[in-house]
């Protein structure tokens, strides 16, 4: 009797423990990810200012997009600091928060790839 309440312990640590790395995991994309997404709207923003200097037609997809950059920003900021966080309901709630603006940005870049396509044509 007492080896099977032990089993059972020991497998819902296992599955915790699985839970967790599967939550770090996702926090690790969130971070690399938004860091990239980051340095892609620095890249289109110049690219702007680029063609803006060539042809000098007003756009505001690059003030769109440094406001869309923020928020791939606090995502990235959130998930390091969730990943350095020690405390479990903090560092859920920080994760939650990272995953939530990772993806009103990415709402909202795709808003933004309409919104620039409609201005082109």
């Amino acid at each position: 009797m007492p080896l099977t309440k032990l089993i059972g312990i020991s497998n819902a640590m296992d599955i915790d423990k699985t839970n967790r790395n599967a939550d770090i995991d996702l926090t690790l994309h969130v971070f690399s990810i938004s860091a990239t997404l980051v340095g892609v709207c620095l890249t289109v923003i110049g690219i702007f200012i680029m063609s803006k200097r060539l042809s000098h037609v007003k756009s505001y997809g690059e003030e769109m997009l440094a406001f869309d950059a923020q928020f791939f920003l606090a995502s990235c900021i959130l998930s390091y600091w969730s990943l350095r966080m020690r405390r479990k309901f903090r560092r859920y709630s920080i994760e939650r928060l990272a995953e939530e603006l990772f993806f009103v940005g990415l709402i909202f870049m795709a808003f933004i790839c309409f919104f620039i396509i409609y201005e082109i044509v």
